[in-house]
């Protein structure tokens, strides 16, 4: 388990619960990129793959952390999206 890694997800990690408030608040899909997102998300798949096929350790939970959080953000981003389309009915 390095010290560095963990350092790396959790500074990452940081980010995305304002980002997720941000896209949960303001109903936009301005200043957001899907494309981005869906990078960011393989890159944390490929992560958690590494962990289970090669090194498997208690940092898998963080990045499966900011998996989640990055899933939600590209779920609300769809629902934005929506929003602003004009076909999304609450």
């Amino acid at each position: 388990m390095s010290p560095f890694e963990i350092i790396m997800l959790i500074c990452f990690g940081a980010a995305w619960p304002v980002s997720i408030y941000k896209s949960w608040t303001s109903r936009s899909v301005e200043g957001k990129s899907l494309f981005f997102l869906i990078i960011v998300l393989s890159g944390y798949i490929a992560g958690i793959l590494h962990k289970i096929f090669y090194l498997y350790d208690g940092v898998i939970i963080l990045y499966a952390l900011n998996f989640f959080m990055i899933l939600a953000d590209i779920m609300l981003y769809m629902r934005n999206r929506r929003i602003q389309n004009g076909t999304y009915n609450e």
